[in-house]
C-alpha cells in the first residue's frame, strides 16, 4: 500500500443556482491578461446542452482520456507514442476558435467621445483579434438556461441511450428541464494530459495531488489540449505556453479556500483530503467499464483505518493532513454516505473531483391551461422512491455523466437525497415522523441518525465544515530542493522566472 494525499473538491449540483459567481471570481484572479482571453479555469454549463468548448464530450473527435485495449491493456485515446511524433505539427483533435468563441471586447470609449444626440450611445462590441465590430454568436454557456431545448439538448452526448420518446417530451416548452454543471480541472490520477505532454511539462504535485504546468518546460505541442478529456488545458497564444486550473494553490497553501469555492453563493462547494492506494492506480484504471467506478471509490482509503494511518506515515503525510482527512466533507459525502460520484469515469483518468447529482421535478402535463403533476392523487410528490423515472430530468442521463449509464447507482443516491427530504419535512412541517416515513429511509439505505448528518452538512454547515484545509509544510518541500531562504516571499506567489515565448 503507498499512501498519498488528494486535495478534492465536492459539488453539491442540488444546490447550484448557475450564478457564474465562481467562474467571475477564477477569471478575474488568474486569467484575465493578454492570451487567456477564452480561458475558463471554472465554467459553469446548463445541461442538457453542449458545454464550453462545444460538444467537448465527444470524444469521438476530441480523442481524448484513455482506451482499454482488446488485450486489457490501457492507452490514449489520442494517439500511441509513434504517431504522437507525426502529429505534432499537425492534430486534428485540438479544438478550434469556434468551438470556443472570438474573444471580444466592447469601444467603452464610445460611451464619452459619441457625439451629443438623440439617444444614448452604446458600446459596440469589438473582435479581440481583428478589432473590428462582430456580432458575438456564442461564448461560455452560450446555451445558459436553454439546456432543455431541441437546439443544445439534441446535440449533448450524454444523451445517448435514452429513449426517443422521453428525448421528445424533454424537448417540449412545459417540460423543459435543465439543470448546472460546474466544471474545473479534475486533477485527475491518471491524468492523459500529462501521458500526452512530449516535453514532460506537466505533472501532478506529490503533497495534494494538484496537476500543475511547468512552463520553463512547456514547448506548446498542444498535446495537453487534445488529451484532456475533460478539455480543461488551454494554450496561451501570447506567452505560447499551456495553461490550466491550479486548484488555486497559492491559497490552499495561506488556509484559504479556492477563489471559485470562497465566492459561492449557492454554497455548493465542499474541499477535503481524500487518502487513496497509489499502487492500485493502474489497476483500476484497466479494469471493464461496468467494474471501473467501483474500483476508483475503493481506492479511497479510510482515514481510520490503522494500516492506512501507519501507511501514510510512513510515505511522510503528516498527522495533521491525517486528522483532516477524517473531518473531510469530501470524505464523507463519497465513501460513508455514497453519494458523490466522478464526472465521466469511462476516460478512465480517475478524476478527483466529485458530484452529488441534482433531483429534478416529476413530470408534469397541461390540462385546461393548469399544470398537473404526474403522481397519483391520493399520494405525495417525492414520497413514491419507485417513481424516480417520472423525475423530469431522465436517470439514464445522469448516469451517462456519473456513473458510465449504470442506472441504479443513479438511483441510489437519489433516493437517499429524497429520504432526506421527506424526513425533514415531516419533521419541520407535520411534527412527527411516522412509521412509512422510517420505512422509507430503510428503503433507502440510510437512519435517521445519518439523515441528521447529512442535512446537517448539506444546509447548515459554515465555512469550516465545507472547507477542512490542512496546514501545508511548504518548508519542507522546497528545502528538498533549493535553500527556503531565497525562495523567502516568493513561494507560491508570481513567477520565479515569468515565461518567455520559445524558452
Amino acid at each position: 500500500m503507498r499512501v498519498r494525499a488528494q486535495m478534492s473538491m465536492l459539488f453539491h449540483l442540488d444546490k447550484c443556482i448557475g450564478c457564474h459567481t465562481c467562474s467571475v471570481a477564477c477569471k478575474n484572479l488568474w486569467t484575465d491578461r493578454k492570451g487567456a482571453e477564452y480561458m475558463w479555469w471554472n465554467n459553469v454549463e446548463t445541461r442538457p446542452g453542449t458545454g464550453y468548448p462545444t460538444g467537448w464530450e465527444d470524444q469521438d473527435h476530441y480523442k481524448g482520456g484513455w482506451r482499454r485495449d482488446e488485450n486489457g491493456r490501457l492507452k490514449l485515446r489520442l494517439h500511441s507514442r509513434a504517431s504522437g511524433l507525426a502529429k505534432l505539427f499537425f492534430n486534428p483533435a485540438l479544438p478550434e476558435l469556434d468551438d470556443y468563441y472570438e474573444p471580444f471586447t466592447f469601444k467603452y470609449n464610445d460611451l464619452f467621445d459619441s457625439p451629443q444626440g438623440e439617444h444614448q450611445p452604446t458600446a459596440e462590441p469589438v473582435s479581440k483579434i481583428t478589432w473590428q465590430p462582430i456580432e458575438i454568436t456564442s461564448g461560455p454557456n452560450w446555451d445558459d438556461d436553454l439546456g432543455g431545448s431541441d437546439i443544445y439538448a439534441a446535440n449533448d452526448p450524454s444523451m445517448n441511450g435514452i429513449d426517443a420518446a422521453i428525448r421528445e417530451q424533454m424537448s417540449e416548452i412545459e417540460r423543459v428541464v435543465f439543470n448546472y454543471l460546474p466544471r474545473i480541472c479534475n486533477h485527475c490520477l491518471n491524468p492523459a494530459c500529462v501521458g500526452a505532454c512530449p516535453s514532460g511539462a506537466i505533472y501532478k504535485r506529490a503533497e495534494d495531488g494538484v496537476v500543475l504546468v511547468n512552463e520553463d518546460k512547456c514547448r506548446a505541442w498542444r498535446m495537453c489540449v487534445a488529451a484532456c478529456p475533460y478539455k480543461k488545458v488551454y494554450y496561451n497564444w501570447s506567452t505560447g505556453k499551456s495553461e490550466k486550473c491550479i486548484l488555486c494553490f497559492p491559497r490552499l497553501e495561506t488556509g484559504q479556500a479556492p477563489a471559485c469555492a470562497h465566492s459561492c453563493v449557492g454554497r455548493i462547494r465542499y474541499m477535503g483530503v481524500l487518502l487513496y492506494d497509489a499502487d492500485r492506480i493502474a489497476d483500476v484504471v484497466s479494469m471493464p467499464e461496468d467494474q471501473l467506478l467501483d474500483a476508483q471509490l475503493d481506492m479511497i482509503l479510510d482515514p481510520w483505518d490503522d494500516r492506512v494511518v501507519a501507511a501514510a506515515a510512513a510515505a511522510g503525510i503528516g498527522d495533521d493532513w491525517i486528522d483532516a482527512a477524517r473531518r473531510s466533507p469530501v470524505y464523507q459525502f463519497v465513501k460513508v454516505w455514497g453519494m458523490a460520484l466522478p464526472l465521466h469515469p469511462e476516460y478512465r483518468t480517475a478524476a478527483m473531483m466529485f458530484y452529488i447529482p441534482p433531483l429534478s421535478p416529476v413530470i408534469s402535463s397541461i390540462e385546461g391551461n393548469l399544470t398537473r403533476l404526474d403522481l397519483p392523487e391520493e399520494r405525495e410528490d417525492f414520497e413514491l422512491l419507485e417513481d424516480l423515472d417520472k423525475a423530469r430530468l431522465p436517470v439514464q442521463y445522469l448516469a451517462n455523466l456519473f456513473s458510465v449509464g449504470d442506472e441504479e447507482v443513479i438511483r441510489k443516491v437519489l433516493k437517499k437525497m429524497l429520504a432526506v427530504r421527506t424526513y425533514k419535512r415531516r419533521q419541520s412541517v407535520d411534527g412527527e415522523i411516522t412509521e412509512s416515513t422510517l420505512a422509507l429511509l430503510e428503503a433507502a439505505g440510510t437512519t435517521p441518525e445519518e439523515v441528521e448528518a447529512i442535512y446537517k452538512l448539506t444546509t447548515i454547515p459554515t465555512i469550516d465544515d465545507r472547507f477542512v484545509l490542512p496546514p501545508y509544510h511548504r518548508e519542507v518541500s522546497i528545502e528538498t530542493l533549493n535553500d527556503p531562504l531565497a525562495y523567502k516571499g516568493e513561494t507560491g506567489f508570481g513567477y520565479i522566472e515569468p515565461p518567455r515565448r520559445g524558452a
